[in-house]
């Protein structure tokens, strides 16, 4: 590849883009983005689809609560049903 002699004609701006070339018409990489190609591409939630998996989130927790609210309601009711049939046994025996 050909240089060309910096002479009076020549630019600084012309100079200092020359001087970033690396081959043919090919511009160095700049160094001061260092973010890589993921990041870069990297797709920034909307509010409304941050608001929509906090939901979705508390959702998941509540469903938790709610199965663990009815698995101790069942359980109340089978002591109840034993205590009953305690209650009935302790009633016929004393008569």
């Amino acid at each position: 590849m050909k240089r060309l002699a910096v002479t009076p004609m020549m630019t600084l701006e012309y100079n200092e883009w020359w001087v970033r070339r690396i081959n043919d018409n090919i511009p160095k990489p700049s160094q001061g983005n260092s973010q890589s190609i993921e990041e870069h591409l990297r797709v920034v939630p909307s509010k409304l689809e941050i608001i929509r998996q906090d939901f979705e989130r508390r959702n998941v927790k509540f469903e938790k609560k709610i199965e663990q609210v009815e698995e101790e309601k069942m359980n109340l009711r089978l002591d109840m049903d034993v205590q009953k049939l305690e209650a009935k046994k302790i009633k016929k025996s004393e008569k």
